[in-house]
């Protein structure tokens, strides 16, 4: 009989959801008995327990290393990986537009002034270009040239507490997560605009992408809808699923 063929778009979440699992697992099984001593790796509520541990340690040893004075490499022109590859928890396909003369970024949490943003306030703002690496948990990374405004312009704008903890992303595809105070204000730290020299694409993010260096790329979300500065942990898609909450690459 044959074989019906796979919805991948459809299994990817659940297939990352696996590979997490099994290597992290592996990595208890290798080397963290001693430091989990007591836990059976078939007592999946404790294995959860005891990885949850693990993972708050290294968001903490991240976080203690992290500098905003440390900038991530950046590249000549020439290094650019074209074309940059698309990557999302859903097919090419399944990429939600919006029209960008009508989008409008909802700002909200601890500002003083929380009026939405137009594209058009964002361009009128300062720009910064900067051609980094993408590195994408599942193992590649691509090189990328990007610019637009630096996140930590914007939260002054709005009047942001810059004392707050987290700053909090929500997307139009139903997206979303969260970085520490210090990475938003960390110089390569940008909400992007343009891609290649020309108007962000959708395939990319349009019409505004968070790009941030100094993260993984699961903490660089796509399709801005809104964001918050709050004291209250936000958590994030994957990170509610047990992804690194720091994510620092």
């Amino acid at each position: 009989m044959k074989r019906p063929d796979l919805d991948r778009a459809a299994i990817a979440p659940e297939l990352r959801r696996l590979e997490r699992r099994l290597m992290l697992k592996g990595m208890v099984s290798l080397g963290g008995l001693a430091m989990l001593s007591g836990c059976v790796l078939d007592d999946e509520p404790a294995v959860e327990r005891a990885l949850a541990r693990v993972m708050n340690f290294t968001d903490r040893a991240q976080a203690l290393l992290f500098s905003r004075h440390r900038l991530a490499r950046e590249f000549d022109a020439s290094r650019i990986t074209r074309p940059f590859p698309f990557n999302a928890y859903y097919g090419q396909d399944e990429v939600r537009t919006v029209d960008p003369a009508q989008w409008r970024l909802e700002v909200s949490g601890l500002v003083t002034d929380t009026r939405p943003w137009s594209l058009a306030r964002f361009r009128a703002l300062p720009q910064k270009r900067q051609i980094t690496r993408h590195i994408c948990v599942e193992g590649w990374s691509a090189i990328g040239c990007w610019s637009g405004v630096p996140l930590s312009v914007f939260l002054q704008h709005v009047g942001a507490d810059l004392r707050a903890k987290y700053v909090d992303f929500h997307c139009f595809d139903d997206y979303s997560t969260s970085i520490d105070m210090a990475t938003a204000l960390h110089p390569q730290t940008i909400m992007v605009l343009d891609f290649d020299d020309a108007a962000l694409p959708a395939a990319y993010g349009a019409p505004m992408k968070v790009r941030i260096p100094t993260k993984l790329g699961y903490k660089n979300p796509k399709y801005l809808a809104a964001i918050t500065v709050t004291n209250r942990f936000p958590g994030g898609y994957w990170e509610d699923q047990g992804y690194d909450w720091f994510g620092g690459s």
